[in-house]
């Protein structure tokens, strides 16, 4: 990135960090069961809601016991099911219109971070209906108070719920972008770990990751607060505790509660202190081919992390101490590579391939584009990218490209580095620690340790 740039965006940046003590930030107020949705409306006065969801939460009939409860405390209710992976234009505006023909007073985001990022622009678009939503994005330019707006996450892991994002595609071009601004904090966070039971075990582990990389991104950038370091530190404390129990047995009510609670940190953490490389390219693969954000995520994480270098050790091993799988008294380098091998040997447990298989070549330049123009200035990364910069990630999510060059995370060229390594400094010559070791040598160092 030009220098001239560089300090464009850390200047911004700055402006940013400072302003965050005086910015309206608030937490949703939190709500153990969907059973007391009910008393909430009424206290509110609203006696129609739309609920936004989609088809799939509808067949598997994770709905019904809402549905039960707005019926038995007559409160009359319109059901939009058509929101897709990653919501579009079209879906904000036909539930928009189906909020305004039935005269509803309040919204209900009831699924995973679509059906919530759905909602919460339809909120958007009730509030500014002369405004076009593409007008509305970026930060703060929605600036009207939304109607009443509960969020009801049925995936512990895209944070939606605690959020002043809505992330939406245009259905016509295929671009992602989000919509920023305080009123989008919904009002109450119905955090039920009985509306997650159902959710399949990849999703669980997909969507988990998404939540792992809210944490993360949030706690390595430069504009945290003691806060939201607090909050990315628990939530990557219970993930690494839960995330495993909770794929394996999605009947284990603890597990899915926790998994929540991650998941809300995570989310307190990055409304403040931002995301960063990872989400911006994910979202435009999300955008261009449809491919689900916290799947992305996690293909990419390793890589971003990985690619930020020796800056970010230090952060990454308290990260790893924080998931009980490193400790304090090793180098910062060993903590930070334990971490993102963690990472690596989470994706194998799951199934989460190393490759996108829909990422086309010729996407690339205007997909690096997509992601310049949405991270930078605004997310506070360890190391800036242009444009240019950013298309390596793209290619090393390509499988045929992977098989032409050595990968980021090839662990045999790694253990060969270590090699050479160990060999230059028994000759007196010493080189820099690669940020991510093979997978011999991370055994090694946690077996160490066991025994320590």
């Amino acid at each position: 990135m030009h220098p001239v740039r560089k300090m464009y965006c850390r200047t911004f940046q700055s402006v940013l960090k400072f302003s965050i003590p005086f910015l309206p930030y608030r937490n949703p107020k939190i709500i153990g069961s969907v059973k007391g949705i009910p008393d909430i409306l009424k206290k509110k006065k609203c006696h129609s809601v739309l609920i936004v969801t989609d088809k799939g939460i509808v067949s598997l009939g994770l709905i019904q016991r809402l549905k039960k409860a707005l019926r038995e405390n007559h409160i009359s209710y319109v059901i939009y099911d058509k929101t897709v992976a990653n919501p579009t234009t079209t879906n904000v505006y036909e539930a928009a219109a189906l909020y305004q023909s039935r005269h509803c007073s309040a919204i209900i985001g009831f699924g995973g971070g679509s059906s919530i990022d759905c909602a919460k622009a339809v909120g958007v678009k009730i509030a500014r209906p002369n405004k076009s939503l593409a007008k509305m994005k970026g930060i703060l330019k929605v600036h009207k108070k939304l109607p009443l707006l509960i969020a009801v996450p049925t995936t512990a892991g895209t944070g939606s719920e605690t959020t002043i994002a809505a992330v939406i595609t245009d259905a016509e071009i295929r671009h992602k972008y989000a919509i920023n601004d305080f009123p989008l904090i919904p009002k109450y966070a119905v955090l039920d770990p009985k509306v997650t039971c159902s959710l399949p075990p990849f999703i669980t582990a997909c969507t988990g990751m998404d939540a792992l990389t809210h944490a993360v991104e949030a706690y390595i950038g430069n504009s945290t607060t003691p806060g939201t370091r607090k909050n990315a530190l628990m939530a990557v404390s219970l993930i690494f505790k839960n995330l495993d129990a909770a794929v394996k047995d999605g009947n284990n009510l603890e597990a899915r509660r926790n998994m929540l609670k991650a998941s809300y940190y995570a989310g307190c953490a990055f409304t403040k202190s931002y995301v960063g490389y990872v989400h911006a390219v994910a979202h435009s693969l999300g955008g261009a081919y449809n491919v689900p954000h916290g799947y992305a995520n996690a293909v990419l994480l390793p890589y971003v992390l990985d690619s930020y270098g020796e800056c970010i050790h230090k952060k990454l091993h308290q990260l790893a101490i924080a998931a009980g799988i490193a400790k304090k008294d090793i180098p910062h380098y060993k903590g930070a590579r334990i971490f993102i091998y963690a990472i690596q040997a989470m994706k194998k447990r799951y199934g989460i391939s190393n490759t996108i298989e829909e990422i086309r070549e010729e996407d690339i330049p205007r997909l690096s584009h997509y992601a310049d123009k949405e991270a930078n200035p605004l997310y506070p990364v360890p190391v800036l990218m242009n444009a240019q910069e950013l298309e390596k990630f793209y290619y090393m999510l390509m499988p045929k490209k992977r098989r032409e060059t050595e990968p980021a995370m090839d662990f045999q060229a790694y253990a060969r580095k270590e090699a050479q390594r160990a060999a230059e400094k028994a000759a007196g010559k010493s080189k820099p620690e690669p940020a991510v070791p093979s997978e011999e040598i991370i055994m090694e160092e946690q077996n160490e340790e066991k025994t320590d």
